[in-house]
């Protein structure tokens, strides 16, 4: 249903213990009752998340925060002041009403406020903290569009809000501020040169093998069901079967089966809204590999590498 005219019945779903799947300035979140470990129990089982791997908790109102976990550490407060509503997520303690299933049993909570009134208006109309990841099946490319939502997870969600594609197209940045110095532990929407600016140096420590300390920071995630690697448009494009090709911002020579070009202007931001669902069209373009073209390496081109580099280590 509509985004901006489904906030009621959706909320009264989500008070009910049910799913919804909505929209965010990053990608569309698959949401349950975060004070409800059933509800959020559901959100596992719906994606076949593996159990260890946390959730976020999403907030209406910054002024939440503090109503919800109690006093944070100045720096959190910092960058909640500076960049929410918005696409980055902070690591606080976990308060005693938020059940262990949200966090993965981890003593900390990821949570962020989202810039998208609709996903405000669906947490305040709940009335309580929604738990939501992304609306996809674990591992897999992240929805940017409903219509991904629905391929993807079909009856397991409740309900589906639709507000079109989403702004940023790429999850939010996390960052753990508890410490003397902030912690990336996922690149993301936010990029980090903006993180520098307002609270001064960060260590970046994305990815994980283990026990994640963060929800995304698997190594091998976000990819898509057919086979991607890391590379350039080279002259042998038409070897080897059906071939798709991601380019940043230059069209290939022909040979390919199927091209995705994410920026003509080598808009770094506009190729980040574009990735996931570029990666989705030549996912279904009947191709029987592709080949992502890495973008430069600075501002939100840090996190579109990072996705291109997980996705292609689950087929390596």
């Amino acid at each position: 249903m509509p985004a901006d005219s489904g906030v009621a019945e959706a909320a009264a779903v989500l008070r009910t213990g049910g799913l919804v799947a909505f929209p965010t300035e990053t990608v569309y979140g698959l949401g349950a009752n975060a004070l409800d470990a059933r509800a959020a129990a559901r959100i596992f089982e719906a994606k076949a998340r593996p159990s260890f791997d946390p959730l976020i908790t999403h907030l209406a109102d910054a002024a939440d925060l503090t109503e919800l976990v109690g006093p944070v550490p100045p720096a959190v407060a910092a960058l909640v002041e500076r960049f929410w509503p918005g696409p980055l997520t902070l690591i606080v303690d976990r308060p005693a009403v938020i059940p262990p299933i949200v966090t993965s049993g981890l003593d900390t909570m990821a949570v962020r406020v989202p810039d998208e009134p609709s996903a405000r208006a669906l947490i305040a109309a709940a009335g309580v903290p929604v738990a939501a990841p992304s609306a996809n099946r674990f591992g897999q490319l992240s929805p940017t569009r409903a219509e991904h939502v629905v391929a993807g997870l079909g009856d397991a969600v409740d309900v589906v809000l639709d507000g079109g594609p989403t702004r940023c197209g790429i999850e939010s940045t996390i960052v753990d501020a508890r410490g003397e110095r902030p912690v990336v532990l996922r690149l993301g929407a936010l990029p980090v040169e903006a993180l520098v600016e307002a609270v001064g140096p960060v260590t970046v420590r994305p990815g994980s093998s283990g026990q994640p300390v963060a929800p995304g920071t698997l190594a091998a995630h976000y990819a898509p069901r057919t086979p991607l690697v890391l590379g350039a448009a080279g002259p042998a494009a038409g070897e080897g079967g059906r071939r798709g090709f991601l380019a940043f911002r230059d069209r290939p020579a022909d040979g390919w089966a199927a091209v995705e070009v994410l920026s003509p202007e080598g808009d770094l931001t506009a190729a980040a809204a574009r990735l996931f669902d570029a990666l989705h069209r030549l996912d279904a373009a009947g191709v029987t590999e592709i080949v992502a073209e890495p973008v430069p390496d600075e501002g939100v081109g840090r996190a579109i590498n990072d996705r291109l580099r997980r996705a292609a280590a689950t087929w390596h």
